[in-house]
């Protein structure tokens, strides 16, 4: 969000959490609200219960909450608790986010999944039913997530017995019960083999579930979730062409149901192109990517040294030739010139044009 200059603010409301990487950009802290240490200790409780407890106090303390919104960005990213069971069947998170909702906001649950769950069936499967049931227990949009795709060929991810799509698209599920049953051995495979085949008809059966990917350094990959995101809160609508009287849009411009079935906010990447460049070919893309930064790098430089010469130009138009600042910044130039030409030619003559 910082990167795309959108205006925007963070928050945890995680009472649990004591390692906050934003904590210097917050924009407010729960725990400022409530200390689950103190909740254990005082209800007798373990930590899920603890945590459950505080955000019961959250809840009841919604108007500490609301202030605090009132002074965030357009947008608020907000860090909530991992525990299963709020997104399984406790209801404080559901009406937090409803509470939260009928101040105007709009809405989007990301479920975040380790990407390394791909790597075992029984693993996968079971994040499959977490992930369904949020996805009932949450009634707003859920953009579900496998991460740090970036580090999956290294945990097992280069020996998927199926493509990536196949578990960023949750493909027929069937096809996991071999592996299922290998997993789990084969004197358990007959033991075990009914309830994984019930499972896989109970999350068939709703076809909810598709996967966004995401390697959070890579640019690519980091705005493509986003796309995603803003299609699923509505925000790449904002700018849709207003209507007439009757409903018409004005100025031929597409209507909104027009542009969301449109190809160009699809916001996703291609599971086969995440698939190439995190796990089949990761070290020839990262070689291609890091001459793109050192491009990147020198044209940024080539911009900053321009800057300078211009100065050092009106400097000395203004007769200021002769004084410390002047000298320093001249002296600073001819020796970048000097490098420049010796270890590229004419690219120094070129940037002083």
């Amino acid at each position: 969000m910082t990167a795309i200059d959108r205006p925007s603010s963070v928050a945890n409301i995680d009472p649990a959490n004591d390692n906050v990487p934003y904590a210097d950009v917050a924009a407010f802290d729960v725990r400022d609200l409530v200390d689950v240490d103190e909740v254990m200790e005082r209800e007798e409780l373990g930590p899920n219960g603890g945590v459950l407890w505080a955000m019961e106090e959250l809840e009841a303390n919604f108007d500490w909450l609301e202030e605090r919104l009132a002074e965030c960005e357009e947008t608020v990213i907000l860090d909530p608790p991992g525990q299963p069971e709020l997104t399984m069947h406790h209801m404080a998170l559901p009406q937090i986010l409803h509470r939260i909702e009928k101040l105007g906001y709009q809405i989007v649950v990301i479920q975040l999944l380790d990407s390394v769950v791909t790597t075992r069936p029984s693993l996968y499967l079971s994040s499959l039913l977490l992930c369904v049931r949020g996805m009932l227990h949450l009634p707003y949009p859920v953009v579900n997530v496998l991460t740090k795709l970036d580090n999956l060929a290294s945990v097992g991810g280069a020996d998927l017995p199926f493509n990536l799509d196949f578990y960023t698209e949750v493909q027929d599920l069937h096809y996991l019960l071999p592996h299922l049953s290998a997993e789990q051995g084969s004197s358990q495979s007959s033991k075990w083999e009914p309830l994984n085949t019930a499972l896989i008809d109970l999350i068939d059966s709703f076809s909810l579930l598709s996967f966004e990917t995401l390697a959070v350094e890579d640019r690519a990959s980091m705005a493509s979730l986003v796309k995603a995101l803003d299609r699923a809160s509505g925000y790449v609508f904002a700018g849709a062409r207003g209507v007439d009287d009757e409903g018409r849009t004005v100025e031929g411009g597409a209507s909104i149901w027009a542009q969301a079935m449109g190809g160009e906010w699809a916001g996703r990447m291609e599971a086969r192109d995440v698939q190439e460049r995190w796990i089949g070919q990761r070290e020839e893309f990262d070689e291609v990517e890091r001459k793109q930064w050192a491009e990147e790098a020198k044209e940024a430089g080539a911009q900053v040294s321009s800057a300078r010469v211009e100065r050092a130009v009106e400097i000395a138009s203004k007769g200021g030739v002769g004084d410390e600042e002047g000298d320093e910044e001249l002296e600073e130039q001819r020796k970048w010139r000097e490098e420049m030409a010796k270890d590229e030619g004419g690219s120094a003559a070129k940037v002083r044009k």
